[in-house]
């Protein structure tokens, strides 16, 4: 499996610009890839101002998307805000070149920037079948919380993935805890696992570093990018994570858990009230 990281600063909240510089990214790719992995956001940054510049399912965004899949023959898979049945979405599509697509709803909405007001909170995750890898992608906020993202074993089918992703518009003030959770999720679910994040800054000042990262089954780092823009192929083996998984198969030493569909409200009083103050 060929996969490609766009690494890009962006345009504040202008969906055009974003396009036609992604666009332009996108065909100075040298050789076929399977899969091209986008940021978070990726037509406007992160933006709460979703009024504005959702789109309706189906439109401009999407269609560029589908474009894209169709010319280059890969997967185009990041997110970007959509307006459906009234609510709007931090969406994720997976847009295939034969012209099929799915979508996943971000879960974890990062309340200290407000996206949990804004923003409705998806219910189920998505994973894709792609030329026999099983893929999980997730978005940003998502990467924090381990059991969401868990690595379930079934006697009849295996483990659910293979390859779990985080399209991310992630701080610099926080690229350790970044790097740290990228490690930890890719060897707790014996995956590889890769973050995509934007560079630059927003037009709410928040500075982004990069770090884009593609860590395999056994924690190691097999890319990283630092702080510029750029767009990076890298080639997965998934005869080498089996042969780990088989030889190494704590995931049959796993609990049993399950996830409610709707999250219970919390019962707890903070006091005094918790303060969020700038970037942290």
């Amino acid at each position: 499996m060929r996969i490609s990281i766009v690494q890009t600063d962006l345009h504040w909240q202008d969906i055009s610009a974003n396009l036609a510089m992604l666009e332009e990214k996108i065909w100075h790719l040298q050789d076929k890839t399977d899969l091209i992995l986008l940021p978070e956001t990726f037509n406007t940054g992160f933006t709460m101002d979703a009024k504005t510049y959702a789109e309706p399912v189906n439109l401009h965004t999407f269609k560029w998307m589908r474009q894209m899949a169709s010319q280059t023959g890969a997967v185009i898979c990041g997110s970007y805000i959509v307006k459906d049945e009234g609510a709007y979405f931090n969406r994720l599509y997976w847009v295939e070149p034969e012209g099929d697509y799915s979508f996943y709803n971000k879960r974890h909405l990062f309340r200290m920037g407000d996206e949990h007001v804004t923003y409705a909170q998806g219910k189920n995750k998505l994973i894709r079948d792609r030329h026999g890898w099983n893929i999980l992608p997730l978005v940003c906020y998502d990467l924090r919380f381990p059991v969401w993202s868990r690595n379930r074993y079934n006697a009849a089918r295996g483990l659910d993935y293979d390859i779990l992703i985080y399209v991310a518009n992630w701080p610099a003030s926080r690229t350790e805890v970044w790097e740290t959770l990228l490690k930890a999720r890719a060897l707790e679910n014996q995956c590889y696992c890769i973050g995509v994040n934007r560079t630059g800054s927003d037009g709410m000042g928040i500075e982004y570093a990069g770090r884009s990262m593609v860590v395999n089954y056994k924690g190691q780092l097999l890319n990283t990018v630092s702080g510029e823009q750029s767009i990076e192929t890298i080639t997965l083996n998934l005869p080498e994570l089996q042969k780990f998984r088989d030889s190494f198969p704590a995931y049959l030493d796993a609990d049993e858990f399950e996830i409610p569909i709707s999250l219970p409200p919390t019962s707890f009083t903070f006091y005094p009230p918790p303060q969020v103050m700038g970037a942290f």
